[in-house]
């Protein structure tokens, strides 16, 4: 895919340092952090390296260093690439299908100050919701296994969090000695997944506020009384929670394919954006109350940025994980694999390409400016 004409990095570059200094009233080291990653992301302040073919030898010239900040456009293509080829192994010889939960909007502020909570809650609510329904002799009657992934946007940048879960169509019997389809046009029923997740979630939050997990600032202090936040999970109960459900689709290649297109999204990726004039920018969203038509919206660099850093995960949270006979814990007695690691391959022969120096940023200032710099795979 050839490099998109703007880059968050360029509206970083630009507009940084007023933002930063515009907003230290709420910004934390971990959000100064991010947006510096992303600025210096393959370019030559992080070094960079030369690669050669182990098999004819062709060599690269300086390709610059990735940031890997898991929240940078740019390095989320290999990341993805590295973990679907983990995955490839452990996809079944079944259709699958695409079930997502999603928070009411209620819930954005208190999740937005309090996102290892929340978050954490969001993922094992849903997961307890499939477990416990497929579960159900009338339902499936079997032990299924799934991945989640957790995305906390809209198409407009806007807190939005909820769950991806890619589940096989099917499930293991509880003695584990056959396989139990699932019907051919459903899954599990939407109602019913709606009424569960929403009882599981809420009494969860109702366990960690009795438990002093929550925090309430601002305009949530309120909410630190007892009588006001049961008021809150009580007008939670009052409409139905969101669960949708996609027919069972193909099998385990079109999976894989379709895992890539949730694994390793951050917020906003560089080819949704348009245009930075006269310090505001334009970028395209999908209206998905209107059959997904695509719009432009526009905001001052500076909402812009606010926006994408609302998007920031807790330091070590895991926004990738699995469920079921595909847990960790049991995916070694349920489902032997291996891995096979993704390599860069010469683009001459085919073959390994391995690294065969490595420079820093200082080394690179230090040469003379290559006739043809290319990024790092």
């Amino acid at each position: 895919m050839p490099r998109p004409p703007l880059e968050v990095a360029d509206l970083i570059r630009a507009a940084g340092n007023t933002f930063i200094e515009r907003s230290r009233r709420w910004l934390t080291w971990q959000h100064v952090k991010v947006l510096l990653a992303i600025e210096r992301c393959r370019t030559a302040a992080l070094g960079g390296h030369i690669d050669e073919c182990s098999r004819c030898g062709r060599r690269t010239t300086i390709s610059y260093n990735s940031c890997r900040n898991r929240h940078c456009p740019k390095c989320q293509a290999n990341a993805r690439d590295q973990w679907l080829a983990a995955r490839s192994r452990e996809l079944l010889p079944t259709r699958y299908v695409h079930v997502v939960f999603t928070l009411p909007h209620e819930l954005a502020p208190l999740a937005l100050q309090n996102k290892k909570v929340v978050y954490d809650l969001l993922f094992r609510a849903s997961a307890e919701t499939l477990l416990e329904v497929a579960r159900t002799p009338r339902r499936l009657g079997a032990e299924i296994g799934f991945f989640s992934v957790l995305h906390t946007w809209n198409q407009k940048l806007e807190l939005h969090p909820h769950i991806h879960c890619v589940v096989a169509a099917g499930g293991l019997s509880p003695d584990h000695t056959r396989w139990i389809h699932s019907h051919y046009r459903f899954f599990l029923p939407i109602e019913v997944l709606g009424c569960v997740f929403r009882g599981k979630f809420v009494a969860a939050l109702r366990q960690a506020f009795a438990a002093g997990k929550l925090g309430f600032h601002g305009q949530l202090r309120s909410l630190a009384q007892p009588k006001a936040f049961s008021s809150l999970l009580r007008q939670l109960f009052r409409h139905h929670w969101v669960v949708y459900s996609k027919r069972p689709f193909g099998g385990p290649e079109y999976a894989l394919h379709y895992l890539g297109r949730y694994t390793h999204r951050v917020a906003i990726s560089n080819h949704r954006l348009v245009s930075f004039v006269d310090g505001k920018v334009t970028f395209r969203w999908r209206d998905s109350a209107h059959k997904n038509k695509q719009r432009l919206m526009t905001l001052p660099v500076e909402e812009f940025l606010r926006r994408f850093l609302l998007h920031l995960l807790p330091r070590g949270f895991v926004r990738i994980r699995h469920f079921g006979f595909l847990a960790n814990r049991r995916r070694a007695a349920l489902l032997p694999l291996s891995h096979a690691p993704v390599r860069w391959t010469c683009p001459s022969c085919g073959g390994p390409m391995v690294v065969v120096e490595r420079l820093t940023a200082a080394q690179i200032r230090m040469r003379a400016p290559p006739l043809n710099v290319v990024e790092a795979q």
